[in-house]
């Protein structure tokens, strides 16, 4: 088992290389080892493209391809067995005459769930399970929360004064964290597939909820604004980035197409109901329209509503430790939160937690 681990820890490795390019897909890995060597190495790179099975296997040199029907496939994430974007992995392994494949875990999406393992080992393979399952899953945390509660994973964040206030009283923006701290946000919105904020973010605060001083894609951006108030000089509008009004007067067909390749639209407006959990219309609609994961950026008001519904994943406080103001707004109350670690950057302590389960 120790030998079967090693070689998922580098599964785990490739498969990370993969972040915030293959979502909605999982991230996932796959080493071909044949008697202690490895002979091949792949990933998930790009959605729509081929799975890391097949990367694996086409890795394979020429004078080493003999070797593939006498080696042992490890893949973090259990080969799929239907045809989606591409044909079954499965089949491929079949085909390859691999005897063995060794299985981090098994993938909850319905169309496989237990579907690809129990096809290889139809077809006489070999098949290992649960080798470094938490950490397989852990990867995927997004991937497994969507497809098993069927909603989008969520990320709360704020940066908060050293008293707990998280703006002022007066109509000016208060900046908090300090510019390496902004540089980690952004890196945190170019691993979401979206970002939340509400109406009076928008208006006071004009961000563009980009991760510009990031590498990588940008989130969509998700806006509250129930009576389409927002002006359009605001930088949310500046087609940039797709955007998404959630509001109560108007609904724009084909609002989410803007996460098909195909699909070019700018986003549009969202109608919901006044009289409804906003929280539970938001993940309905991105659950619907295939959004795993969300990072709720404020204000204080919306990020409570999260927080008292008990629809939260994980919380990421800035408190900068030299930075108090007299009057202003209090920062959220964080409720069943499980402290996981901090990290201090400079003047700034950061405090990851975890919902209680």
């Amino acid at each position: 088992m120790a030998v079967h681990e090693q070689y998922m820890h580098r599964c785990l490795q490739l498969a990370g290389m993969g972040a915030g390019f293959v979502a909605p897909n999982p991230m996932v890995g796959a080493v071909l080892v044949h008697d202690g060597r490895i002979i091949g190495e792949g990933y998930h790179i790009q959605y729509g493209q081929a799975h890391a099975e097949v990367n694996c296997i086409n890795s394979v040199a020429a004078h080493d391809m003999h070797l593939i029907e006498k080696s042992v496939l490890y893949v973090s994430l259990e080969p799929c067995a239907h045809f989606g974007k591409t044909p079954p992995c499965a089949d491929l392994i079949i085909a390859r005459g691999i005897p063995h494949v060794v299985v981090g875990c098994r993938d909850p999406f319905k169309q496989v769930d237990g579907k690809g393992i129990e096809k290889l080992r139809a077809a006489g393979i070999e098949v290992t399970t649960g080798v470094l399952e938490k950490e397989c899953v852990a990867l995927n945390k997004r991937f497994f929360c969507f497809h098993t509660k069927h909603r989008p994973y969520i990320v709360l964040k704020w940066a908060q004064t050293a008293n707990n206030k998280i703006a002022t009283l007066s109509a000016g923006r208060l900046l908090i964290s300090n510019a390496v701290s902004n540089k980690l946000v952004h890196k945190w919105r170019s691993e979401e597939a979206a970002i939340l904020i509400g109406t009076n973010t928008a208006m006071l605060d004009d961000p563009a909820l980009t991760n510009r001083l990031w590498f990588g894609k940008s989130p969509v951006r998700l806006v509250i604004d129930m009576h389409l108030r927002l002006p359009h000089h605001l930088q949310i509008f500046d087609g940039k980035q797709p955007t998404v009004i959630f509001n109560s007067l108007q609904h724009s067909e084909d609002v989410f197409k803007v996460l098909l390749p195909a699909g070019g639209i700018r986003g549009g407006l969202y109608q919901v109901t006044e009289d409804v959990s906003m929280v539970h219309q938001v993940l309905n609609a991105c659950y619907q329209n295939n959004i795993q994961s969300i990072l709720v950026e404020g204000g204080a008001r919306l990020l409570q509503s999260f927080i008292d519904e008990e629809a939260w994943d994980e919380a990421r406080i800035i408190t900068n430790e030299t930075l108090t103001i007299e009057q202003g707004l209090p920062a959220p109350q964080l409720l069943n939160a499980m402290l996981v670690k901090q990290d201090r950057i400079f003047t700034d302590t950061i405090a990851f937690y975890r919902a209680k389960p």
